[in-house]
């Protein structure tokens, strides 16, 4: 297990490595790989670990029983993902994730976790898992701030100013490609496609695949 990298990553910011060492072994972990595609977990399945990514990312979305998407969003390497459902008991989760990419994850039990983190052993990381649920809490905001504008041009000018702001850039990189994005902001890939070349043509946008630069007039 790469201790070194594992200190870099959100959740166990400010813990130093030898005690990270000591922590994981306190608590139940396993790793596993996921070709581009595969489940990564199920809607419905119990929750008792969260994951880590290592290497890849997923996607997590809901999808309701006729098949129709909703993209709530992505964890790359170094982001967790489900750790609210694992630390709560009995308590199925609602989405689907599966891999974006050929992935390898982190597996760590939550309520062992959380116990590590409270006893003293490692206190920063129940710190570190109350910023990430606000973290969390912040981009469900914005999804919703995202698909509140009725119009397809609304809901995009919304998310890539964001993205332009997150980034502090007029130019940057989206995490989806188009069909992803479409499902993020709960649109026709079709339609979307259309006013994006739309918003090309009258100055407002460039892209190349996922690339992006806003142009001001």
């Amino acid at each position: 297990m790469d201790i070194s990298f594992l200190s870099k990553t959100r959740l166990f910011a400010g813990v130093e490595p030898d005690v990270l060492t000591k922590l994981l072994e306190q608590v139940h972990t396993y790793s596993r790989r996921f070709a581009k595609g595969e489940a990564v977990l199920h809607a419905g399945d119990p929750v008792t670990h969260m994951g880590l990514v290592l290497q890849g990312s997923v996607l997590i979305a809901h999808e309701d029983l006729w098949g129709n998407r909703s993209i709530l969003g992505r964890a790359a390497s170094g982001e967790v993902f489900a750790e609210t459902y694992a630390c709560v008991t009995q308590e199925p989760l609602p989405m689907h994730v599966t891999a974006a990419e050929p992935t390898q994850v982190l597996f760590v039990h939550g309520a062992e976790l959380l116990h590590a983190g409270t006893s003293g052993l490692s206190a920063p990381v129940t710190a570190n898992l109350v910023r990430m649920l606000a973290q969390k809490n912040l981009s469900l905001s914005g999804k919703i701030r995202h698909i509140t504008p009725k119009t397809i041009r609304g809901r995009l000018l919304s998310y890539l100013s964001a993205q332009s702001i997150r980034q502090s850039s007029y130019v940057f990189d989206i995490p989806f490609n188009r069909q992803q994005l479409a499902d993020y902001l709960n649109v026709d890939r079709s339609a979307m496609c259309h006013e994006l070349t739309r918003m090309q043509r009258e100055g407002l946008v460039d892209f190349h695949k996922n690339s992006f630069r806003l142009i001001q007039r």
